[in-house]
């Protein structure tokens, strides 16, 4: 998507131009491999960490990325991904910025408000 330039993240674009689809696999195959990220280590808020939790059944987040949201297949890992990263992301979806593979994404954050995106946010980037 960033080599089509269906996904504008500049850095990303400009180190994808040119990139054959071997490329990519080569390097989707790389990343694949590495560990995954540490979540963040501070003592979570209890509250928004239930908040975001009641959410994510509420959504079915806990089903397309798992029960412990390590991902499958396109379905990206979001424990201990960055917080800004994924607070990013789900405002990007909600606003059509973000496409994806799956536009169930967009449809799932439509009711979706901005302190539930911070809280899903928070509480991805402190699982384990």
């Amino acid at each position: 998507m960033f080599r089509d330039r269906l996904r504008i993240t500049e850095p990303m674009n400009e180190m994808a131009k040119g990139l054959t689809d071997a490329d990519l696999q080569r390097g989707a195959e790389i990343i694949s491999k590495l560990p995954p990220p540490q979540p963040v280590s501070d003592t979570p808020d209890a509250a928004r960490v239930e908040r975001a939790r009641a959410l994510s059944q509420q959504n079915h987040c806990n089903f397309c990325h798992q029960s412990n949201y390590a991902g499958q297949e396109n379905v990206p890992r979001l424990a201990g991904q960055r917080e800004d990263y994924l607070l990013k992301a789900l405002r990007g979806y909600k606003d059509n910025s973000r496409r994806g593979y799956d536009a169930q994404m967009s449809e799932v954050v439509y009711a979706m408000k901005d302190e539930d995106f911070a809280d899903l946010a928070y509480f991805l980037a402190r699982l384990k």
